[in-house]
């Protein structure tokens, strides 16, 4: 038989909030509260656990790294005062993938059975012709290149009307920004396609993700990728102010010098994580209009050289994880940035990590390029539990490099996987490129418990851009995905039958932001694109 308490009525609320998200059942006595006492007792143990740091002892697979980390703000503590998921607290997708998972839990919903794809309008850049070290890189967006979308509250809105300079007579409460090869930052208004503010030019080109704070606070941040005029640079905007707080320069005591920043940064707790190129991980404490760089992680593995990160830092509660350009995987306490665990995945890892939290225990997928390993090799996609850095499975897909008009391309994982939901929960989706006739790719769909591939669709060209997802009704999830040959494709997510096919754009490069049934994705060409899914 169930145990219930009496609870005061003073608690009621508190307690009915506590419970609704577990529904937990809470009725009035004349006395007080009538309550499940396991419902409590289950969402106490929830909120412990929520609150509970992941172990700080380092593992044995941290002697195969050397590193190093700086302390500049001494007078600051560098513990989180929070370990939540804040991008998961207020609408909008303000970071690569949507959170700190990385999981690009966008919530897209479609109705029925869509068998189209529809474009709602075209934002075009300008074009930058200026002839850099590694060529031309004109307008539009690239790889990342994942818009953020925003849905400004009135308080916000009447305070952008009251500061900004820059709006234009579009602006309008929901806004898209997003970073472009140009070497400008673009304000979208989400529903005409038109400019909602002047654009901000940065000098550089933009290829990574750009983020906004997830508290609102008017900070943007933004990373360099190409340089037109050296050094690249971290970048902080003032979207009141319409200007740039904050430019980070070279570090001159950096381990890697080229000094690129395609990675997205994440806050967590009143910090702001933000990985470089350079083989450096930087910490910032954040206020409105200013970052304060509080410590500095520099590492390599033993007996190699230093490597930069491309990808963008997952997180879950007090850990990060990240991938190298020289495949090793790092896991650090985000407190005090020491490496929990490292673990050498081989070759170049572009994509970001995903994590997928059961019981407590992050579970993390990812996987490799061919690069390093020379013309062939494979893309090491695996599973690994987050807490040790050991290997749950592993498939090895054979890869080969591509070399196109002078260029070369590497095979392998460069989108960031696509987690299965609905009637896809037991998938997990990733484009590879193989290379292995000309221009292969494939959209695969693996087994989340195994690493069994489950089907494979064949793509018209290779395809960077990430994939993402949506639920109709009926809880069966379909898939976007592009090539970069601008074919759209969208796929029903459990058997991989192919619902549309079509040429679309000049490429697909960037990666989408979702929202509803509609997404916007740059392109090479000049172009920023909604589409809408029917």
């Amino acid at each position: 038989m169930k145990k219930v308490i009496l609870v005061p009525a003073l608690l009621v609320a508190c307690i009915s909030m506590l419970l609704a998200s577990c529904g937990g059942m809470v009725t009035k006595a004349d006395d007080g509260v009538v309550v499940d006492s396991d419902s409590i007792e289950a969402v106490l143990e929830a909120e412990r656990i929520a609150k509970t740091p992941l172990p700080v002892d380092q593992l044995p697979s941290v002697s195969e790294i050397d590193y190093s980390i700086t302390v500049f703000d001494t007078a600051t503590s560098g513990v989180l005062d929070d370990m939540k998921n804040v991008y998961l607290e207020t609408p909008g997708v303000f970071t690569f993938r949507g959170n700190t998972l990385r999981d690009a839990n966008f919530g897209g919903q479609v109705k029925g059975t869509p068998t189209k794809i529809v474009q709602k309008w075209v934002f075009k850049t300008d074009f930058d012709g200026t002839h850099t070290s590694m060529g031309t890189w004109g307008g539009g967006s690239g790889w990342t290149g994942e818009p953020v979308y925003v849905k400004w509250t009135d308080k916000q809105m009447a305070r952008f009307k009251a500061e900004s300079p820059a709006l234009t007579a579009d602006f309008a409460a929901e806004e898209i920004m997003v970073g472009s090869l140009c070497g400008n930052v673009y304000f979208i208004n989400f529903q005409t396609g038109k400019a909602s503010r002047t654009p901000i030019d940065v000098t550089n080109p933009i290829k990574g993700s750009i983020s906004l704070d997830p508290s609102l606070n008017g900070n943007l941040y933004v990373g360099q990728g190409i340089p037109k005029v050296d050094p690249m640079s971290q970048l902080g905007i003032n979207l009141f102010k319409h200007d740039i707080f904050y430019y980070s320069g070279r570090d001159a005591n950096a381990w890697v010098r080229w000094c690129a920043f395609d990675s997205s940064p994440v806050r967590v707790g009143q910090f702001l994580f933000w990985p470089g190129e350079n083989g450096t991980i930087y910490k910032f404490l954040v206020k409105e209009g200013e970052l304060i760089k509080h410590s500095t992680l520099r590492f390599r593995a033993k007996g190699d050289g230093a490597a930069g990160v491309e990808n963008s830092l997952c997180v879950y509660k007090n850990y990060g994880f990240f991938g190298t350009n020289h495949g090793d995987i790092l896991c650090i306490d985000l407190n005090t940035l020491k490496p929990i665990w490292h673990y050498d995945n081989h070759d170049d890892i572009d994509g970001s990590i995903v994590c997928e939290v059961i019981d407590d225990v992050p579970y993390l997928y990812t996987g490799c390029e061919v690069d390093r390993q020379g013309l062939s090799g494979y893309c090491h996609f695996l599973k690994l539990n987050g807490l040790t850095g050991e290997v749950v499975w592993e498939d090895k897909l054979s890869c080969e490099k591509l070399n196109l008009g002078g260029k070369h391309f590497d095979g392998g994982l460069y989108c960031t996987p696509l987690l299965g939901k609905g009637d896809c929960e037991g998938m997990i989706f990733a484009n590879i490129c193989q290379f292995e006739t000309p221009n292969k790719a494939d959209f695969v769909a693996f087994d989340k418990q195994t690493g069994d591939i489950i089907y494979k669709v064949r793509l018209k060209t290779f395809a960077w851009s990430s994939p993402v997802g949506f639920l109709n009704e009926s809880g069966k999830q379909y898939i976007f995905a592009g090539d970069s040959s601008g074919f759209a494709y969208l796929i029903d997510g459990k058997t991989g039958e192919i619902l549309f096919c079509e040429h679309m754009v000049n490429n697909f490069e960037s990666s989408p932001v979702v929202v509803g049934n509609q997404f916007v994705v740059g392109s090479r060409g000049q172009e920023i694109h909604k589409f809408e899914i029917q």
